[in-house]
């Protein structure tokens, strides 16, 4: 009965994972690769005026993405409450409070959408939302230790995940920092980026694989 309860959450996280995947891509990095122009503020505010709709579905797919994040987290408890239930605790604490600062985040963008006849007020706001990103990053890659944590001790993943999460989140955490302290140290950025695909590695493994249950 347990395993089939455990199977359950394991079963609506892989549903919830791609489609949060999906639309975090879309929204966060798709939309402000295609439209911003971090150097040139005239033809961002051109880009926008003529692919506003593109611009407001990147804002929707960014609330979206925060709403969808609540859920995720709070099923990953389900799944691990048996394991340690501080730890389970934590991770849900460290992943929701990422919510209403992303979700506040998103008032630049708006912001910025209000003021395309005025290219440069556009872009301070465009910078702020970026920031804003690089602020919340520090708890996207807080919430990934104690979920490594419950990775080693459940046994329902490769001992290889507990790695990729733990690599994953100093990832989160070095881009962050050196966002703040020496934004233009692109190397460190560089690096920073790519240690965060090990988040991407375990959900890629979730969803294909699922998790591994001891039978009884």
């Amino acid at each position: 009965m347990k395993n089939l309860t455990l199977q359950k959450y394991s079963t609506i996280l892989r549903i919830l994972y791609p489609i949060w995947m999906i639309i975090a891509i879309f929204s966060i990095m798709y939309v402000p690769s295609r439209l911003i122009l971090s150097e040139d503020a005239i033809i961002t505010a051109s880009n926008i005026a003529s692919n506003e709709f593109i611009f407001r579905l990147g804002i929707v797919g960014s609330l979206l993405t925060q709403i969808i994040f609540i859920f995720v987290p709070l099923f990953l408890y389900k799944l691990f409450e048996s394991v340690n239930k501080n730890q389970s605790i934590l991770m849900v604490i460290l992943a929701l409070i990422s919510v209403p600062i992303a979700m506040m985040n998103t008032l630049n963008s708006v912001a910025a959408l209000k003021l395309l006849n005025d290219p440069v007020q556009m872009m301070f706001f465009l910078d702020l939302n970026a920031q804003g990103i690089v602020i919340v990053s520090i708890f996207w890659g807080l919430w990934l230790f104690p979920l490594g944590y419950l990775v080693c001790k459940s046994g329902y993943f490769p001992k290889i995940m507990v790695f990729l999460l733990a690599i994953a989140g100093v990832g989160y955490l070095l881009g962050s920092f050196t966002n703040l302290l020496i934004p233009h140290l692109e190397i460190l950025l560089s690096i920073s980026e790519v240690m965060t695909f090990g988040e991407v590695v375990f959900i890629a493994w979730f969803l294909i694989k699922g998790v591994k249950l001891q039978k009884i």
